[in-house]
């Protein structure tokens, strides 16, 4: 025995309050390949809704032999992260024979909850196919019929804070060099590079020729940094891949370390205090500091974004 169809249904005189869409010749949608149709947009309860139609069923959902119809929230681009709708609706068709309207409700006494991450509700199977071309039954008169909807905003509520994490397919590695000169000259216990771009960033190369904090006097130390780290608004975060080598300007043995970072406003300098030993650095022979100067290299590819959002 098939499974009834719970879908609270009754029949009432008057029209839908909000929107009315009516189609004329209907048969053809399907004919024609129209498997999903969209009306224009209405507003209700102060937000902007289509009406969202299978003339022939959801297929993404499986439904077949019926006619399949959803409300949909409009433009959720402009919703606020964490902003919530609670809805009830009720959709409506017309019974062209006795001027009424069959009203189809999703749920009785719960709302629906439409949000940037689910946007779309309705009724998978609102009503067989066989029935609604029943000439008795008045809903296809003339292939001609009306569908419609009220929408009721219960309540709205913004559930906080959240975040977008977007990691990215085809990630571009972007490659800058940098020559530091009068290494012997310095007033300061680092240098750093010009500023260059990679992935819509600005960054700094960040060299500590005499070593930083605890490997001073031992290990020459290397960074990668935003050159503007307060341009990235709070809870921003870039996940990147880097490498930071030392060209070796006689041999082309280059020294390079590589890594995966996050890096973000608090958290703006990323790699490594122990690059390579001083005397390694300083050796003439191994030539990687040659006439007081150096050549470094860094390669950035942004693997993935993190926006704040509220």
């Amino acid at each position: 025995m098939a499974a009834q169809d719970a879908t609270p249904r009754s029949t009432v005189n008057s029209p839908p309050t909000h929107y009315v869409l009516k189609v004329q010749s209907f048969s053809l949608l399907v004919k024609n390949s129209i498997e999903r149709y969209e009306s224009e947009t209405f507003e209700a309860g102060g937000y902007k809704w289509k009406l969202v139609l299978y003339p022939g069923g959801n297929k993404s959902k499986n439904i077949r032999e019926h006619i399949s119809l959803y409300l949909a929230l409009d433009d959720t681009s402009s919703l606020n992260h964490g902003w919530e709708i609670y809805v009830n609706f009720r959709f409506f068709l017309h019974d062209q024979n006795n001027d009424n309207y069959l009203v189809v409700q999703d749920t009785v006494g719960k709302e629906r909850r439409f949000h940037k991450m689910k946007a779309e509700w309705g009724i998978d199977q609102f009503i067989p196919l066989r029935d609604f071309n029943l000439v008795s039954k008045g809903y296809l008169v003339d292939d001609t019929c009306a569908f419609g909807a009220e929408v009721f905003v219960c309540k709205e509520r913004n559930t906080g804070k959240g975040e977008c994490l977007v990691m990215m397919k085809d990630s571009i590695t972007y490659k800058h060099m940098y020559e530091f000169d009068n290494l012997s000259k310095l007033d300061s216990e680092f240098c750093d590079s010009k500023p260059f771009n990679a992935g819509n960033y600005k960054w700094n190369i960040k060299l500590y020729p005499n070593g930083k904090d605890a490997e001073l006097g031992n290990y020459l130390s290397l960074y990668l940094t935003l050159a503007d780290p307060s341009a990235l608004s709070h809870g921003s975060k870039i996940y990147a891949q880097i490498t930071l080598r030392i060209l070796d300007q006689k041999h082309a043995k280059h020294h390079f370390g590589k890594a995966n970072y996050w890096f973000s406003a608090s958290c703006h300098e990323n790699g490594a205090s122990r690059f390579m030993p001083i005397n390694n650095f300083t050796n003439q022979n191994l030539g990687y500091q040659m006439k007081d100067s150096c050549l470094v290299e860094a390669e950035v590819t942004i693997l993935g974004v993190v926006d704040a959002v509220s």
